[in-house]
């Protein structure tokens, strides 16, 4: 049980990047429909763009583990976010951000199909049930400091949907930890 607890949390971060990310895009989309004048199809791409992307990277991930390891596809994940998450904050065009958002669903898919994965193989069986409670605990800590943090950012003078998404580079930077988890 000694490391099995840290690491676990450590992966979970991923699951923290998921939750923040599903929620805030509800509130950042608002603002970034009256930047880009979007039309009510465009918007809702936005929003699913990233869902498209964690499903269409889920069909193959387990077979991407099989063959790279869990915890290279974690790196990738948390890359995958990094990237995601300053293209978002950059994003010049409605183009770019599909793109980013896309992106961001690599990672998304990547993390919540894996992260389950890799604490099942590195726990001890006693508390196995246990730390596979954290991805989903996470997840939710993740919608719930989205919630406050678009909160806050609703009562400024003019809130930032670039700002919104793009904080994600912070937690994501920390979800690189993946680089010195055991194998």
């Amino acid at each position: 049980m000694s490391i099995a607890v840290p690491v676990a949390l450590a992966a979970s971060i991923g699951n923290l990047l998921q939750g923040w990310d599903a929620a805030l895009i509800s509130v950042a989309v608002l603002f970034i429909k009256k930047e880009f004048h979007l039309e009510s199809a465009i918007e809702g791409l936005i929003v699913a763009m990233s869902f498209i992307g964690a499903t269409l990277i889920t069909t193959c991930s387990g077979g991407l583990a099989d063959f790279l390891g869990r915890r290279p596809m974690l790196i990738i994940s948390s890359v995958v976010y990094f990237i995601s998450s300053l293209l978002m904050l950059w994003s010049p065009s409605v183009y770019m951000l599909l793109l980013a958002r896309l992106l961001d669903g690599f990672g998304i898919g990547l993390a919540v199909t894996l992260v389950p994965l890799y604490i099942s193989e590195m726990a001890p069986p006693d508390i196995r049930g246990l730390l596979n409670t954290l991805p989903q605990f996470t997840g939710i800590i993740g919608m719930f400091l989205s919630y406050s943090f678009a909160f806050g950012m609703s009562l400024t003078n003019s809130p930032s949907w670039r700002l919104m998404l793009g904080v994600l580079s912070f937690p994501s930077h920390l979800f690189c930890v993946n680089y010195i988890l055991p194998a």
